[in-house]
């Protein structure tokens, strides 16, 4: 399939600011995912199923929270033509908030650590939904077509690999320049949310002062007013119910987030325990998100030729099959990982890419049928759905850890690892996000959306959409 439109051409500021806010979504992303699972039990001393839960009750939040925040901020863009004031209010709380997550008082350890550090994770993760969502919300009202949605996003995940790359590598490089443990901890979390609010602040000035919609319908859509949270949460279910577009991609995007998270969360772990230096992670994230760089113009110029499904499909097997290639790493680690990792990261841009051209799609068909802008609800569940993953990534590597034996420390000794523990940590950073990547190609087939649906002046039939 090749397109043959003629490209749609949009604000400069616009596409800048845009992208730039993935400096924040890429840093909250990235460094909770990375290290505070390590931070748990390394550092703060907490056994390995309890940080399991630490890392889920924040993304439970989330999934009652993100829907709320999507209804209110579609009822604000109808009343006031933009979403800027939430992205406003999420840059100016999160920097405080990030910082404390890590900053847990010394006094504190087991438990007590563990307490502190839900209770920072949850409202950190508040402010950032007050962001994030809207934010994934504005490509449906300022991209108006099929491939200028990718062309907006394509400059925004490259921006997003850099701040992977930069927090990924930077953030345990500053904690260690720190003076590591609790210290250094407490500067990277303090460096890092500032970092973040600065990346949100792009968002909100590239953001236009009023956007609409773009839909081929007689009168602009309408946004749903929700008077309660129940209600916020009605709709939020109602676009599942009632979109089996969105229902698939959201299921693919979820099951890759969880991949890609337990990939994350599992990389300090195979630094310290496979590859021997807590130092490796820096090397392990260069890889793995480094080759986005290379490979984001060549990605959407096959999103053009071939469709946004296929090619997130060919994406998609390609890092399943790289994450399986790392099992053999249990009993020779060695240089050859990187490479491994590093086709993962050529696959990884597809998977960032695509399914977040292809949620505008779903806005845009949705609000020409309907009359209805549920941009915000959509992107509220979709939020909800990739946190939650990205959290339960985690959750589901720790769970692996705490049933193959792995013993936790306080101190700054490496401890000796029972043998059924240093499989586990493999077995979690290959064969675990390879199935969850597998798994997440049967919802994709039945994606129904293509270009010419898409962009079509009328409405498509039912037959065509199901």
């Amino acid at each position: 399939m090749t397109s043959t439109s003629v490209p749609v051409v949009l604000p400069r500021r616009t596409v800048v600011g845009y992208a730039l806010g993935s400096v924040g979504t890429g840093g909250f992303g990235t460094l909770p995912g990375l290290v505070l699972a390590y931070y748990l039990t390394d550092t703060l001393g907490v056994a390995a199923g309890l940080a399991s839960l630490v890392v889920t009750v924040p993304k439970i939040w989330d999934v009652v929270i993100d829907p709320l925040i999507g209804a209110r901020s579609d009822v604000s863009a109808a009343r006031h033509g933009s979403r800027r004031r939430f992205l406003l209010a999420g840059a100016l709380c999160l920097p405080l908030l990030f910082a404390a997550l890590f900053a847990t008082p010394r006094a504190l350890s087991g438990p007590a650590a563990a307490a502190w550090v839900v209770v920072a994770f949850v409202a950190a993760a508040t402010a950032f939904s007050v962001f994030q969502v809207p934010y994934i919300a504005l490509p449906a009202e300022i991209a108006p077509d099929y491939d200028s949605r990718t062309r907006l996003l394509a400059p925004r995940i490259a921006v997003l690999a850099v701040a992977i790359l930069a927090f990924g590598a930077g953030g345990p490089l500053v904690r260690d320049a720190a003076g590591g443990g609790r210290a250094g901890y407490a500067v990277m979390g303090l460096v890092g949310g500032l970092v973040i609010g600065l990346g949100m602040l792009a968002a909100w000035w590239g953001a236009p002062r009023r956007a609409g919609i773009a839909v081929a319908a007689a009168a602009p859509p309408v946004a749903p007013r929700p008077e309660r949270r129940g209600d916020a949460l009605r709709l939020g279910v109602a676009t599942l119910r009632e979109l089996p577009a969105f229902r698939r991609l959201l299921s693919t995007f979820v099951l890759q987030a969880l991949a890609t998270g337990a990939m994350l969360a599992g990389a300090q772990y195979v630094a310290t325990y496979a590859l021997g230096s807590e130092g490796a992670v820096t090397f392990l994230f260069a890889a793995l998100v480094a080759p986005a760089l290379l490979v984001m113009p060549l990605a959407t110029r096959l999103s053009r030729r071939i469709g946004k499904r296929r090619a997130l499909a060919g994406a998609t097997t390609l890092f399943a099959v790289a994450a399986l290639s790392l099992l053999p790493m249990r009993w020779a680690p060695g240089g050859w990982v990187y490479v491994s990792v590093a086709l993962a990261g050529l696959a990884y841009a597809g998977m960032q890419l695509y399914p977040l051209a292809m949620l505008p799609d779903v806005a845009s068909v949705d609000a020409r049928e309907r009359g209805v802008d549920r941009a915000g609800v959509l992107s509220g569940v979709w939020t909800a759905g990739e946190t939650a993953g990205l959290a339960l990534g985690p959750t589901l590597v720790l769970g692996m850890l705490a049933v193959t034996g792995f013993v936790s420390r306080t101190g700054d000794a490496v401890v000796d690892q029972p043998a059924s523990a240093l499989t586990g940590i493999v077995v979690a950073f290959s064969v675990l996000p390879a199935a969850l990547a597998f798994l997440s190609l049967l919802p994709l087939a039945r994606y129904p959306l293509s270009e010419a649906v898409v962009d079509a002046s009328v409405i498509p039939s039912k037959e065509t959409r199901s």
